[in-house]
């Protein structure tokens, strides 16, 4: 089991009152809310392994280079740095999050230049048995595979209420197989990563060229050729975007060989650092989240 971690420590942020609080008054929802659905997640699926896969690089700069607009409107006007804009109060339990990951004995990895998304594209590659991932994040739909068994568990509502995302489901709700999603994400473009898409393509029409073409590479030749089946302004459309639909593919597809560091993805049954868990329990007020996640450790719940 691979998770997204940024995406549901969002997602927890959000969901969750922002009156759980420390002892000393600062908020724990995100802190709190991951451990629950973490908790939730080994109580219902049972993993042998499990990673929570971390942001290095929310915005790595080759991908910058190759299309200047990614995600930039999620870059603060007044940050400095590059900085990701994150709520004032989430900011701060990101650093609790990782110390309480750690003490756990729960593996915690990133990659220095790269998205999460791209580690868990690492480690879905190098999987020789089933993979669920769990993610908010449609884009990590392309890393679906019915043949490697390689499924996306997407929240609907919660923790409780997962989507299981197949080959079939997407066919049914996109018109494509997890193999062809990355091309019909370039094609239509993802306004929230600043992707602007081919003009005049939405995903309905995205789905309809790759299912009538087969892939990206033999829609951009059928708009070359002038006796296809594409009419004149679609074809004028996808031979002006030439220069996008050059680098788009390399930014939206997850890389699978981010370099990764040696790690344990071994779920544990029992806390790594006892000791340093019950500071970090005391210190932050955790309660009954850390004790449901440490019953489902330990199978108990």
């Amino acid at each position: 089991m691979l998770l997204d971690s940024a995406s549901l420590y969002f997602r927890a942020y959000f969901g969750v009152p922002d009156t759980l609080r420390s002892p000393q008054g600062e908020p724990v929802n995100a802190v709190r809310g991951l451990l629950d659905f973490i908790a939730r997640l080994v109580h219902d699926h049972r993993p042998d392994e499990l990673v929570a896969c971390m942001d290095a690089d929310w915005r790595p700069q080759w991908r910058v280079d190759l299309v200047p607009s990614y995600k930039t409107h999620r870059v603060a006007e007044a940050a400095v740095d590059g900085e990701e804009e994150v709520p004032d109060t989430l900011a701060p339990q990101v650093p609790v999050i990782e110390q309480v990951l750690d003490a756990l004995g729960i593996a915690r990895v990133g990659s220095p230049g790269y998205e999460a998304d791209d580690v868990i594209g690492t480690l879905t590659a190098r999987a020789k048995g089933p993979v669920q991932i769990v993610t908010g994040d449609r884009d990590l739909f392309q890393l679906v595979d019915d043949a490697r068994r390689i499924t996306v568990l997407y929240p609907v509502k919660g923790m409780g209420n997962l989507q299981t995302t197949d080959d079939a489901l997407l066919l049914e709700k996109y018109g494509v197989r997890g193999a062809q999603y990355a091309d019909m994400a370039a094609l239509r473009g993802d306004p929230s990563d600043g992707l602007p898409g081919v003009k005049g393509i939405g995903e309905k029409t995205a789905a309809q060229l790759i299912n009538e073409y087969g892939d990206l590479a033999a829609i951009r030749a059928a708009a070359l050729d002038i006796g296809s089946r594409l009419t004149p302004a679609r074809r004028r459309n996808i031979v002006e975007g030439a220069a996008y639909l050059d680098v788009a593919p390399t930014v939206v597809r997850v890389a699978t060989d981010a370099p990764l560091p040696d790690f344990d993805p071994t779920l544990p049954r029992e806390p790594l650092d006892p000791m340093t868990l019950e500071h970090l329990a005391t210190r932050w007020g955790l309660g009954t989240s850390l004790e449901r996640l440490l019953e489902s450790l330990a199978g108990t719940r």
